[in-house]
């Protein structure tokens, strides 16, 4: 179940249909489907909560977006984490892109990582980079990745 600010509880039939109307209204218009994941330990420190966001983004004008939410007890390491988060990220990247075979709009298609050349991270960024470019999307890292690390983020608290 996803989750939209403007829209309620959604499924991702739901979902797909309000991205291709949003985009419908202004057919002129560039846009980018941006998805990412992040996670936090939550500070019972006995389970996790992942946040997957999509993003439709009409660049230069906005964006709408929606999240799903998972709680995980398995408590895993920061490597597996993070490459958990880019699988969630693509799980859904390829559920989009199978539903726009049968549509006519065109989307940019990023996959934002929660990965940075600063800090813990730095290690696993040709890796997961590697798993979203060879799975055919385009990469995003920090400090670009922000529908990881600023939409999602905003979500786990």
């Amino acid at each position: 179940m996803f989750f939209s600010p403007s829209r309620g509880a959604m499924d991702i039939d739901e979902v797909f249909a309000d991205l291709l109307e949003y985009a419908s209204k202004h057919p002129e218009d560039q846009y980018s489907l941006i998805i990412g994941t992040d996670s936090q330990i939550k500070e019972s420190k006995k389970e996790i909560c992942y946040v997957t966001a999509l993003i439709v983004h009409r660049k230069g004008k906005g964006a709408r977006f929606y999240y799903t939410r998972e709680y995980d007890q398995i408590i895993r390491s920061l490597r597996q984490r993070i490459f958990y988060e880019t699988s969630r990220s693509l799980v859904l990247a390829s559920q989009i892109m199978e539903k726009l075979t049968d549509s006519a709009q065109d989307f940019d298609v990023e996959i934002h990582l929660d990965v940075g050349n600063n800090g813990a991270t730095k290690t696993l960024i040709k890796e997961v980079v590697g798993m979203v470019v060879g799975s055919g999307f385009n990469a995003r890292i920090k400090p670009d990745s922000y529908g990881a690390s600023s939409v999602a983020d905003k979500y786990t608290k």
